[in-house]
């Protein structure tokens, strides 16, 4: 059990059956009457976020996530496979589950897979990938005033906004938090 006054951002709360993460929080103290502490949740299973605030002496059952790394294998077109590399393991995810997070994930790269009692709620990609782009247009010339971008899509088929001078068959660094550009490689 984990008071409201001993929160801290990343900690996974269970709270009326529900399993949330902490955002934000920030223990207030006016000037009249008792102290509060206010947070921002993140629902986990369905990607919401709520505002709530709590007694300091509130006590909640800290919620166990399973992280479990594991290789992507393939799609089918309707089900994502992975393999966990230790046991060998197999498991299939709808494309529900899997949302946009191997937006710029390879096969055989390793992911982890996210779970709260057994149920799978959300897939960590590597923080950063390196993808060729396949395809990209040509940079105008003189066209170098300012940070200058233009749209060229990598392998897995996302498409990421580049500066002018990488072209089709460069291998750039991908940030899979932001979808950010990086450098080139």
């Amino acid at each position: 059990m984990i008071a409201a006054g001993e929160f801290k951002n990343g900690i996974t709360l269970e709270i009326e059956g529900t399993v949330y993460q902490i955002l934000e929080f920030q223990h207030v103290k006016p000037g009249k009457g008792a102290a509060f502490v206010r947070t921002k949740l993140k629902n986990i299973m369905n990607g919401g976020a709520v505002e709530k605030t709590f007694r300091p002496t509130e006590k909640f059952p800290k919620a166990h996530i399973d992280k479990k790394d594991m290789q992507y294998l393939y799609s089918d077109g309707e089900m994502y496979h992975f393999m966990d590399t230790e046991s060998f393991e197999q498991i299939a995810l709808d494309s529900e589950a899997i949302g946009d997070a191997l937006k710029f994930v390879k096969e055989n790269d390793m992911v982890k897979i996210l779970s709260y009692k057994g149920n799978v709620f959300d897939i960590e990609p590597p923080m950063f990938v390196d993808l060729e782009v396949v395809s990209a247009e040509p940079g105008v010339k003189g066209d170098t005033a300012t940070n200058v971008t233009k749209p060229a899509q990598v392998e897995t088929g996302a498409q990421v906004f580049v500066p002018i001078f990488v072209n089709e068959g460069d291998v750039i660094q991908i940030d899979t938090r932001s979808g950010d550009y990086l450098k080139r490689v």
